[in-house]
Parts: structure tokens; C-alpha cells; sequence
């Protein structure tokens, strides 16, 4: 759960890096918030109204996540807008060690780090 939550906690951060955990596990949790949102939706509204609002409130810590993903990757954040590359980054394993972005998620001193 701490790593879904994550990107939530850096909600609109946009320097620094993201590993593929903690980009693929918020993906994850949008889906999972994203069904619930609209289950209640039909249930209570007959309206798409709590999956407006959650899609609202999630848009910034998505772009961001996404991002510092592909800074993890050694790559410019603009590569988000070009489709299927950057899927193909955010499923491409980071650069070892420090790169232009900062330094690795993966390092063993860095605190985004769970056991």
C-alpha cells in the first residue's frame, strides 16, 4: 500500500526520479479508485459524478508520477505526450545510479525506498 500511495504523497512533484514500482502500483490504485467511483456512480447518481471529481483530483499526481518516470529513465518528461514511447519507457528499467534528474530511487539510501 506505501507504494501506491507514494506518488499521492508527491502529489504535483516534478523533479526527481520514480521507479516502475511505484508508477505501475499508482497506476493500479487509479483503477481500483476509478471502478469503485463508478460503481457508487451508478448505484447512487444514475450520473458520473464521483468519477469526475476522482479523475479531477488525480490528474495532477498521474502527470507528475509519469513524469518522474521517464526522468528515471534518463529522459525528458515531455515524452509523456508521445504515446507509445512512452509506455515503452515506464516499463524500461531506470538508469542505474545518479543520472541528469537526480539521484536512483533505487539506491540503498534513498528514503522512497521500501524493505
Amino acid at each position: 500500500m506505501e507504494w501506491m500511495t507514494l506518488a499521492l504523497k508527491k502529489y504535483a512533484q516534478f523533479n526527481g526520479r520514480s521507479r516502475r514500482k511505484e508508477y505501475w502500483m499508482f497506476f493500479l490504485l487509479q483503477i481500483i479508485i476509478f471502478v469503485i467511483a463508478q460503481i457508487i456512480d451508478n448505484i447512487v447518481f444514475g450520473r458520473p459524478i464521483v468519477y469526475f471529481v476522482a479523475a479531477l483530483a488525480l490528474i495532477v499526481p498521474s502527470i507528475a508520477v509519469g513524469i518522474r518516470r521517464m526522468h528515471d529513465t534518463d529522459h525528458s518528461g515531455w515524452w509523456i505526450l508521445v504515446p507509445i514511447v512512452n509506455l515503452v519507457f515506464a516499463c524500461t528499467e531506470g538508469t542505474r545510479g545518479p543520472n541528469r534528474f537526480g539521484e536512483d530511487p533505487k539506491s540503498p539510501g534513498n528514503a522512497d525506498v521500501f524493505a
